[in-house]
This record gives C-alpha cells, structure tokens and sequence, in this order.
C-alpha cells in the first residue's frame, strides 16, 4: 500500500454528458472548484471559432447565442465507445478528433482546478456509468478504453473509475436502513442499492444501469412535438409521379438528438432538405428544416425543447410550451404535464424496470427501501419521481443535493483512490 505521504495529487472530476465539475476533500467535506464565476458546475460544452482558442462551459454556449461563427458541440460523452469518437474530421480548418476535443475539455478542467487549488494534479478518479452502452458490451468496454485515453491525452498520469451513483452514496446524508440513489444524467440512469447501519458504516449491495438520460427525453419531446412543424411524417410527392411518401425520418431524428446536430450542417444534408422541400406537400414546413440547416440553428432548437420541458415540469406553470420563436415570429409547441408524460411513458418504464432489476439482482423487495435518493437534474421530473414512488412504496425521497451528490462523492474518495 502506497504511504499517504507518497499518494498522488488526485483531482475527482464528474464528467457528464450536461455538467461537469471537479473537486477534492478538505478533511472530511467535499470542496468543489469554482470553475466559472460563482459556478462550480461546468455545462460540457465546447465552441470552435476561426483563429480562437476553443471555448468551454458557458463561454461555449454564450458564443452559440450571440450567433459567433463557429462551431457548438454538447453530449460529447455520449460518443465515447462508437466509431465517431475517433474518425478525423476538419474542425475550422484543423483536422482533430472526439478523443482530443474532450481531452482538450478536461485539460481545461484540470488547469482550472490547479489555479484555483494552487496544486498540481497528476492522478484523476473519474465518475463513469455503470453501463455507457446497456445494450452493447462491446461498446461498453470500448467506452471505458476511450474516456481513458482522454484523461492521457489530458495530461494526467493515471486515472482510475468509480460508478457515479456508487460516489453519490459517499455523499449522502448518513441514515440507518436501506437506500436505492436514483441517478439520471443526460445520457445513463443508474442505480446502487446501499444499506447503512445506524454509526453510518455503509455496505453497497448492488449497482445497475441503463443507456437512457435527459438529452434522450428532450430527444423524444422534440421528435413529438417540434419535428412535426419542420416537417415530420409530413408527405413528399414522386418526382416522376403522382404517388406521395412520408418524409424519411433520419434527418428529423438525427436534428433532435445533441451530439449528431453538428454532422447535418454538411452540403449532403442541406441538399437532402432542399429536395425534400422541392417536393413537399406542406412545403412551409420543410422550408423551416431548410433554415435550421442552413443558418445551423439545431442546437438552439435543442435548448428550446430543455427549456420547454424545464417549464412543462414547474407546477401550475401557466401554458407550458416550446418556444419556437428562433424560427418564425409567434411560433411555439404547446408541451402540457400531460404531453410530457405521454413523450416519456416508455422511457420512464424502462428506467423503472431497471430500477427494480437491481433490487431482485439484490434479493431485496421494493417495499423494503427506506429512502429514494435522487441525483442528477433529470432525476426532478415529477413523472420519474411518480414512478420511483409507485415501485417504492415506503420509501422517502431525498433530492437536496441532486446537482452535486456525485461531484461531491468523487472528491471525498479521490484521495483514497491511489492509495
């Protein structure tokens, strides 16, 4: 075992697929680093701009809004373990990958932990999935390899991994019984049953998860409600005919989901748009895919569907909708409570059959949990809650830490993580 005096430097970074933060242990409480002004979390995007220095975090997206020239990118961590992350590709004229853009996104993390710590890290311990890809062990395994790599090319030396709902556990309030954290990020749900005894001393009796998170719920909310005005199931008539078909799906599907908005700015995608509006039926919607593509305006569509459902989930909001208005004076996608529910039904019982799998896994009964604890800003949905609480009857629910539970557990074990 490797003496205290010699344990390495060691950063505790929560790199997600919506926020990222940093931070380390002062004695026995969590202290995370202030990475922008006042603000501890980092949103994980990135902005390329000609002759610039790429920009991160808030920076990222106030470019992105202030309409800069360049290019926007949000849910890098989705891509880890595909193809994509390591083809080359021309980026403002240099040609780089996936794997040094968010090499480059966490080197900033960890320069700006140094400034503000005054320390250097050489060793990081890194949240991660229980499942990157739930369905693919393949990709699975593959993703871990890459988010390794990344740290490398970061510049840390090491870099080890802890389950992001399993580090929450080390932050939550101590409490005798059973506990189940309920951890729903923008691209994974993820959950560990723990039980604590009444001096806090906590055994984890099971971890368990799914590749399903917010930017897949804001993903189906824009498929339901705001592809249909740009054109969705929309028909397009035979060039050579009288015989209609439905507009095909790939561009509206790929327009509504985070990390492939900045594949469809290329010349194929436009022209596919252009002849689908030449053709259209209902040639005013098409004509508003054309102008998404062409002005690359799918990642404000994109925070206009989070915004949408950010308010649709407000209690007694009053007339919650998607605003559209980036697109045409006065257009908007009406997004009731009930809408929402009905987009996400299916996703919110496959996460609860998740939930329930890692408690038979345990040969625990769901009426036996003592609390609910909810982490991550996708865990607030009422309708998740709902279904939580249906399947955990007894269970209170905790969400007083839900932004930070994570990023707080990974610093209090970083320094153990070496050790």
């Amino acid at each position: 075992m490797t003496s205290p005096a010699l344990q390495p430097n060691t950063l505790g970074i929560d790199f997600g697929t919506s926020n990222s933060a940093a931070g380390i242990a002062l004695g026995d409480r969590p202290y995370l680093v202030e990475m922008e002004p006042g603000e501890t979390t980092l949103p994980t995007a990135v902005f390329f701009e000609p002759k610039r220095p790429m920009r991160i975090g808030r920076s990222a997206t106030r470019a992105l809004i202030n309409g800069d020239e360049g290019r926007f990118m949000r849910a890098l961590k989705s891509l880890l373990g595909t193809p994509l992350l390591r083809e080359e590709r021309r980026i403002n004229g240099e040609v780089t990958d996936f794997i040094q853009i968010i090499a480059r996104f966490l080197a900033e993390v960890k320069s700006r932990a140094e400034a503000a710590t005054h320390q250097t890290y050489t060793h990081a311990l890194s949240g991660r999935p229980v499942h990157f890809h739930s369905a693919d062990t393949g990709r699975d395994a593959q993703a871990e390899i890459d988010l390794r790599d990344c740290y490398l090319a970061a510049g840390f030396e090491d870099v080890r991994f802890l389950y992001e709902p399993e580090a929450a556990v080390r932050s939550a309030a101590p409490a005798p019984g059973l506990g189940l954290i309920v951890d729903i990020g923008g691209g994974t749900s993820d959950f560990t049953l723990f039980e604590q005894d009444s001096s806090g001393a906590t055994q984890i009796l099971g971890s368990h998860g799914v590749r399903l998170g917010g930017t897949d719920f804001d993903r189906q909310i824009s498929i339901d409600h705001v592809m249909p005005l740009l054109g969705r199931g929309s028909q397009i008539r035979n060039a050579f005919g009288k015989e209609t078909l439905p507009a095909p799906n790939r561009l509206f599907n790929d327009l509504a989901t985070w990390q492939m908005i900045p594949f469809l700015y290329a010349p194929d995608s436009r022209r596919a748009a252009g002849e689908l509006a030449k053709y259209a039926v209902e040639p005013v919607k098409l004509n508003r895919l054309v102008s998404v593509l062409e002005d690359e305006l799918g990642h404000d569509l994109a925070f206009a569907v989070e915004r949408g459902k950010i308010q649709a989930n407000v209690e007694q909001a009053v007339d919650p909708r998607i605003d559209l208005r980036i697109l045409e004076r006065g257009l908007a996608a009406p997004l009731s409570p009930e809408l929402m529910h009905q987009s996400l039904a299916t996703m919110m019982t496959q996460i609860g059959q998740c939930a329930a799998e890692t408690l038979t896994t345990a040969d625990i009964s769901p009426d036996r949990i003592d609390r609910l604890v909810m982490v991550g800003g996708s865990s607030l949905l009422a309708s998740l809650e709902a279904a939580l609480r249906q399947l955990c009857p007894n269970a209170t629910v905790e969400n007083r830490n839900a932004m930070t539970a994570v990023a707080d557990g990974l610093a209090l074990s970083a320094t153990e993580a070496f050790a």
